[in-house]
């Protein structure tokens, strides 16, 4: 199954040099979840080829600009472009109140059903659960209410051993049964095990979405083990008073989080405009956590296929 995310924008606070705020888009299985959507969200949509009709599910880390304000118009476009299917949108509630005034002022009604759930950073919740992944809350340690998302991939079914079973001419039909685990009896009475006809699938992967947060203990736990960590690191380490002061993250404790939660591979992102070059961030990450990349804009990483 496919399981890979796009990044779309890297930048924190304000588009900077080449760099624009927050924006990701994950392709799971062929379906697309956008995560935060910043200013200038849809020109990278674009820019990169992701499909806004593709997009079912939208998840709001929280409140601030550089991760919200692109969606009015998102969903705007998306109006005047004949949507009909629904979208979801996993966000803070006072969301839907900034979303109904701009819609009452613009005298805008969607051609399509807004569907909301809300989000709370008093504890881990799903809100998501559908035949590909799984969708929790991270609870993060923000100046207002902020959640990551960790996205779990379902088990899947087990994969036939096609020369074993063809060398035996077991009907197609019958391959649904073999994939959920059963054995299969031949004409003759005979019963093979169904662990000699197949092979279990791949262990199932999982991403880890911390948006804005100071490096707090809390929720290592939750994101342990992810094979895919995606970390805010706004500030160098010599910047250590101003990311507390503002409730942020730098490059060396991203990676320190990455590291204490035995995580497979760290991408930092939600850089500060005051670097026009990001090679010291990744620097300082790598000093403790070798197997981290930059999210540079349009860069696909791929968790599995």
């Amino acid at each position: 199954m496919k399981f890979e995310v796009t990044i779309l924008g890297s930048s924190s606070a304000t588009p900077i040099f080449n760099r624009n705020p927050t924006a990701q888009v994950l392709n799971i299985n062929e379906k697309l979840y956008l995560v935060d959507c910043a200013e200038g969200t849809q020109q990278q949509m674009l820019r990169f080829d992701v499909k806004a009709s593709r997009i079912d599910y939208i998840f709001i880390s929280h409140l601030h600009g550089d991760h919200y304000l692109g969606l009015v118009g998102l969903l705007s476009s998306m109006h005047l472009n004949g949507r009909k299917k629904p979208v979801k949108l996993f966000c803070p509630p006072a969301l839907k109140e900034i979303i109904d005034l701009q819609l009452k002022y613009s005298e805008t009604t969607l051609h399509y059903p807004l569907e909301y759930v809300f989000t709370s950073d008093e504890k881990p919740m799903v809100i998501l659960d559908n035949q590909d992944v799984t969708v929790e809350t991270i609870p993060l340690d923000h100046r207002i209410t902020t959640t990551g998302f960790l996205f779990r991939q379902k088990k899947r079914q087990r994969k036939l051993i096609k020369e074993k079973v063809e060398e035996l001419g077991i009907p197609v039909p019958y391959y649904t049964s073999l994939k959920k685990g059963r054995d299969y009896e031949a004409p003759d009475g005979t019963i093979y095990k169904n662990d000699t006809l197949t092979i279990d699938s791949d262990a199932p992967k999982s991403y880890a979405y911390c948006s804005d947060t100071l490096y707090n203990p809390r929720y290592f736990a939750q994101i342990a083990y992810s094979d895919l960590l995606y970390h805010e690191a706004t500030f160098l380490n010599d910047m250590l008073d101003r990311a507390a002061i503002t409730h942020h993250t730098t490059a060396l404790q991203a990676a320190e989080v990455a590291l204490k939660t035995n995580a497979g591979k760290l991408i930092i992102g939600h850089f500060s405009a005051r670097y026009k070059t990001l090679n010291e961030l990744l620097d300082e990450a790598q000093s403790v956590f070798p197997n981290t990349e930059l999210a540079i804009e349009g860069k696909t990483f791929v968790i599995s296929e």
